[in-house]
Formats: C-alpha cells, sequence, structure tokens
C-alpha cells in the first residue's frame, strides 16, 4: 500500500487549506466550499477531463502529481504545468457556461478535491459575493501563465529548465514525478539543453536524479541562476 492511500479528510483539508486559493479565504467560506468538497483518489494515467468535455466543476490538488495541458482551439494539447498541493482549477465552466478549455491527466496516484458544479451554483445562490471567491481561481491562474510566459521568453535552454523546476518544486521537496522529456517540453528545450542543464544542476548540489524523478536540493539557487543573463 502506497502512502497516499492512507490518507484522511482531515489531513487532506489541512493540506488543500494550506496554501493556493484556499488559503486566501476566510475561514467561515472555506469551510462552507470544503463541506461540498469529495475527496477522490486518481490512479496514475487517469484523465479528470479533457480540452472540450461537458461542464463540471473545480478540482483542487491534494497529494501527487497532476498535468494541466492546455493549446489554442484546434491544436494538440501540450503539457505545460505540473499543479502543486493547494491548487485549484475548473471554474471556467461555472463562469462562462461553456465546456473545459484545459485538460487535467493524474501523473502518479493522487488525491484531489472536487466541488461539483451543481454544489458551485448552490454556494453561489445563497451569497452571490462567493462568484468572486470562485473567480479568484482564475486570477490566481493567470498569474501563473504570466509567469510561465516569463520564463519562457528566457534566452537559455538552461535557464527555461531552471525556471520550471524552481516553479513546479514541492514545498517538503519531494521527488518530482517527471521525464526528461516532459521537462524539455514545458521548457521549451531540447532534449540535449535539457540533459545537459539537470547534468550541471546535479553537479552544483541544486537537483538529484532518480528514475523518471528529480528532487530538488537548492530551488533559491535554480531561481537565481534562472535569472541571470546570458554570458554571466
Amino acid at each position: 500500500m502506497s502512502i497516499l492511500t492512507t490518507f484522511s479528510r482531515e489531513h487532506a483539508e489541512q493540506i488543500i487549506s494550506s496554501a493556493g486559493w484556499l488559503s486566501h479565504l476566510p475561514a467561515s467560506l472555506r469551510a462552507l466550499i470544503l463541506e461540498h468538497a469529495h475527496l477522490q483518489r486518481l490512479d496514475a494515467g487517469e484523465t479528470i477531463y479533457r480540452h472540450g468535455d461537458s461542464m463540471g466543476g473545480i478540482y483542487g490538488l491534494v497529494a501527487g502529481y497532476v498535468a494541466v495541458n492546455l493549446a489554442p482551439p484546434g491544436s494538440m494539447a501540450r503539457l505545460v504545468h505540473l499543479a502543486q498541493p493547494g491548487g485549484w482549477t475548473g471554474e471556467g465552466c461555472f463562469l462562462t457556461g461553456q465546456p473545459r478549455r484545459v485538460g487535467l491527466e493524474a501523473v502518479s496516484e493522487s488525491w484531489v478535491m472536487h466541488v461539483p458544479l451543481k454544489s458551485m451554483e448552490h454556494l453561489a445562490s445563497l451569497d452571490p459575493n462567493i462568484i468572486r471567491a470562485f473567480a479568484m481561481i482564475t486570477i490566481i491562474s493567470a498569474d501563473l501563465l504570466i509567469r510561465m510566459v516569463h520564463d519562457l521568453q528566457k534566452r537559455g535552454g538552461d535557464r527555461r529548465v531552471a525556471s520550471v523546476l524552481h516553479r513546479i518544486v514541492w514545498p517538503d521537496n519531494r521527488p518530482i514525478t517527471i521525464s526528461q522529456d516532459n521537462l524539455g517540453i514545458m521548457a521549451n528545450a531540447s532534449r540535449k539543453q535539457t540533459n545537459a542543464a539537470l547534468q550541471k544542476f546535479a553537479t552544483e548540489g541544486w537537483i538529484s536524479n532518480g528514475y523518471r524523478s528529480i528532487t530538488v536540493t537548492d530551488a533559491d539557487s535554480l531561481r537565481l541562476f534562472s535569472e541571470m543573463p546570458i554570458g554571466d
């Protein structure tokens, strides 16, 4: 039995409330939303939803790794981010009344909190101000997208790889389940650039490599390196 299968409801609520969207809400509203949230276990490779799927509610990551896949209409979705504990998404259906615009997939065994669309609509009917709370998820996501664009505009594949690793690192520095190919996709770096960057970071002591996993041991150094201009 894996560690993830031992999660209690109380432990899950503590994790999901300590970071991300829920941590910004008043305690009373946070408790109200959690009353309508369902704790779900996902198997590795399980699809939560795809771009274009029918409307649904929001999902918040408690544990494990969930891939966020994104693309403009008519293009193939690609991996752009690995969610961190406390991260939520899926509010677009509630705000627009339109189908899903992104895709979510469990990379490993994972646990999520799910608030169904009907529950979101019920809460909004009780207090229209709750709509603002759900809309805050969009603002948090927009801030993340701004950072992603900023990271991808950096010159040097090694800088972009460092930026991605810093962005997806977990608070407790546990191993990140990701292949070099997927890391390269997220960083818009070639296989050669990605491999060379990881070797450099390991030599510097900023990361350690495992089988299809990377453990960040010095996130601050990765961030500082990612911001250094080429030539320094």
